[in-house]
């Protein structure tokens, strides 16, 4: 064969081949890439499937108040596919846009499908004429497009009146892609009331759909998420099922009919064991001290009948997004930190501390010694002073179990934690929960840090307990951390004569059908009498609280009411406070003393001594609680929120003692005696130091991230914003 026919032969067969390949390449790009566009433009009617998401259940509180519950949304979105497609009908070519990508580190131009194009001229330009459009993100769209195409809508409009609503279903039908839905949107009626506790929404995460509902759906909405709160932990039964229907459209994309649907269904109703008056009481008491926490539990049962946490937050903010400045707003400031739930976040809890310790003397049969206060004690070279010492080089002398409580002598517990030795410490606190989540039905709950426990030493590898940091740990300072619920849990199980309830903020829980998902029945998870202390001893610790309040010389003596016998303990941490010097001001109690009740725990940040600032709120919150008694009614009302501040507060005094009086407090002078104990030792020893590292990592929390409302681009701003005209 000659040369050149051969080489003829050769470059044919090439031509064949690259030929072939592009044939290839164009039957697979009509035949699979774009499979679905070409089969849309054959005359005939088509099915388009669309996925709804269920109804959210009510929240309530423990009498049937509605705390969370659903209004209807109408909603605009667009199906960006079929808006495409119904563009192309009548146009040769897509609008295309030039942009730049990064390959390999160098910049390259290609060009892409304008869908923002499309839309603007399409679609938007229809709705403007029916003055119906209104200006949105268009780098939202394009992105949308990119990532999910059609079968994600992209919401344009969630904030239609029911006229504009009418409108656009008037003109439905000349709108291809367009659809109207009428949605429920959550709302809490009562604001930013209990709003730790129930907590926010955060849109459903697009790119979650599961692949097996990406090939059933055409047109896909999801369900909306709880990411704080009791809407996040009861997410999975207050979501409801969901709901399908099919659509019929012809060639042009318009609806011609719904060939089948069903219905979506609605998730549970949850019953907190809050009381929404109780709540509103114990909320509107806080507002007067800046930053702070507080409790109240019924002791029989576990069930937290209020739980607050100031600053607070307004949880509609997020619904159906929130604004990006808001956002901001609520994370600029770390030591306000108003999404915080300081009930369920750990503080050093100062002489507090002192009745977990009494419990575990008491569980080693000391709950009957005596100890002898001379001032302080010595650890080494290191002194721990009483208050009294600190204050005026006092001394309590010999004490028993009941006095050191209403005293508050520091001496006291550190030779009576000293003598049973750090492991029956950790034994006895961790009975009572200290140092372990409690398991309320909240996200983020914090365990706290228990010296000595198994957390801590993996935590702190090669560390020892010496008697200093024992004795550290028996008064509540060093790197002891507790919760406000998990000393009002420890409170409530003294008060009830030894029995330790998981607290709860979910009363129950019941699904639509009626079936029971969430039991009401309390959960005992230790019984102290069967554990081993004696009832008189724990009515040792009782009495002793008793007497801080309603001896003379205790230090819970503003607590003190006329009716009732209330028993309590004040504590005061040495912390630092955005690097200033500080206290964690406490007082947990109980009342009635002879058949208790309640349990409230109070927590105020950069406060003076307990009894001088958390005592007064205490006695409010039970001037309220018991005037029901009487025949009161408690107020309740839509809670605005409450910005906070990070002033020091020496003391507060209760200006009005009527039932009602949750707004009746300020700062100010003292109105009752009663000695407190001050902070430990002297400034730069062993002790602040300790006291430091407990502060900084008491106000470490982690914030769910919500879904932000994107914000009105250029490209995305269709109606001219109006422009002032100079006056003449």
């Amino acid at each position: 064969m000659e040369p050149g026919y051969r080489l003829r032969l050769y470059l044919l067969t090439a031509v064949v081949l690259v030929c072939f390949g592009a044939l290839l390449n164009r039957l697979y790009e009509f035949q699979i890439e774009r499979r679905a566009e070409f089969l849309n433009m054959v005359p005939g009617n088509r099915t388009v499937t669309v996925r709804e998401p269920g109804t959210r259940g009510e929240i309530t509180d423990r009498n049937g108040i509605v705390l969370a519950r659903n209004l209807r949304k109408y909603e605009v979105t667009f199906n960006l596919d079929e808006i495409r497609e119904a563009y192309l009908a009548q146009h040769v070519t897509d609008p295309t846009i030039e942009r730049v990508s990064d390959e390999r580190g160098l910049p390259r131009k290609h060009s892409e499908k304008d869908i923002v194009a499309i839309v603007n001229e399409w679609t938007i330009a229809r709705l403007r004429k029916l003055d119906l459009a209104r200006n949105y993100n268009a780098t939202a769209l394009r992105t949308h497009y990119l990532t999910h195409g059609g079968l994600i809508p992209f919401s344009y409009r969630a904030d239609l009146t029911y006229d504009e609503f009418a409108r656009f279903a008037e003109h439905n039908l000349e709108l291809p892609g367009v659809y109207l839905t009428m949605r429920p949107q959550r709302q809490y009626p009562f604001r930013s009331l209990a709003s730790h506790v129930i907590g926010y929404l955060k849109q459903w995460e697009k790119g979650d759909i599961p692949e097996a509902d990406a090939r059933r759906f055409n047109h896909y909405i999801g369900d909306e998420k709880g990411i704080a709160g009791v809407e996040a932990s009861m997410d999975g039964i207050l979501r409801g099922p969901e709901g399908r229907k099919t659509i019929v459209k012809n060639e042009k994309g318009r609806t011609i009919r719904m060939s089948d649907y069903t219905k979506p269904g609605t998730g549970a109703k949850v019953q907190l064991a809050i009381d929404a008056r109780i709540q509103y009481l114990l909320e509107n008491t806080l507002r007067h001290a800046g930053r702070a926490a507080g409790v109240i539990m019924n002791v029989n049962t576990g069930e937290v009948l209020a739980m607050a946490s100031v600053p607070d937050y307004e949880p509609n903010a997020f619904i159906p997004s929130i604004a990006p400045k808001r956002w901001r707003d609520y994370n600029s400031n770390k030591q306000l930190s108003p999404l915080t739930n300081r009930a369920i976040s750990p503080y050093a809890p100062g002489s507090t501390m002192k009745v977990p310790t009494a419990i575990s003397g008491a569980l080693q049969d000391m709950a009957g010694r005596s100890f002898s206060c001379e001032g302080f004690v010595m650890y080494g070279n290191h002194p721990v002073g009483c208050w009294i010492w600190n204050k005026s080089r006092g001394r309590h002398g010999s004490l028993t179990l009941p006095k050191a409580i209403q005293q508050s002598c520091n001496p006291y517990f550190n030779k009576l934690a000293n003598t049973i030795g750090w492991r029956a410490m950790v034994d006895g606190c961790q009975m009572v929960g200290i140092g372990s989540r409690t398991g309320v039905e909240l996200p983020n709950e914090k365990p706290g840090i228990l010296p000595g426990s198994r957390a801590w030493r993996a935590s702190n590898p090669g560390a020892v307990m010496t008697p200093a940091l024992t004795a550290f740990l028996s008064i509540g300072q060093g790197d002891t951390l507790a919760t406000p619920l998990q000393m009002c849990a420890m409170t409530a199980c003294v008060a009830n004569g030894g029995r330790y309830y998981q607290p709860r903020v979910v009363r129950k829980a019941v699904s639509e059908e009626g079936k029971t998902l969430v039991p009401d029945k309390p959960k005992l998870v230790v019984d102290l009498i069967e554990a081993g202390i004696k009832p008189e001893d724990l009515e040792l610790i009782r009495k002793g609280m008793s007497m801080a309040v309603n001896v003379p010389g205790g230090t819970a003596g503003r607590v003190r009411m006329e009716k009732i016998e209330v028993a309590a303990k004040t504590g005061t941490a040495q912390t630092v406070d955005n690097g200033e010097k500080s206290n964690n001001s406490w007082v947990i109690s109980f009342a009635p003393y002879e058949k208790p009740e309640y349990a409230v725990c109070v927590l105020v940040q950069n406060g003076g001594s307990g009894g001088a600032v958390c005592g007064p709120l205490v006695k409010l919150i039970y001037q309220g609680l018991f005037s029901r008694e009487e025949g009161v009614r408690l107020p309740l009302k839509p809670q605005r929120e409450f910005a906070g501040h990070t002033d020091r507060i020496e003391e507060i005094v209760i200006a009005d003692e009527t039932p009602a009086a949750a707004g009746g407090l300020q700062p100010g002078s003292t109105g009752e005696s009663g000695d407190e104990e001050p902070v430990l030792g002297e400034t730069g020893d062993e002790v602040g130091e300790l006291a430091v590292t407990a502060d900084a990592a008491a106000d470490d929390s982690v914030t769910p991230v919500p879904t932000l409302t994107p914000e009105i681009d250029v490209e995305g701003t269709v109606i001219p914003r109006a422009v002032p005209v100079p006056e003449p």
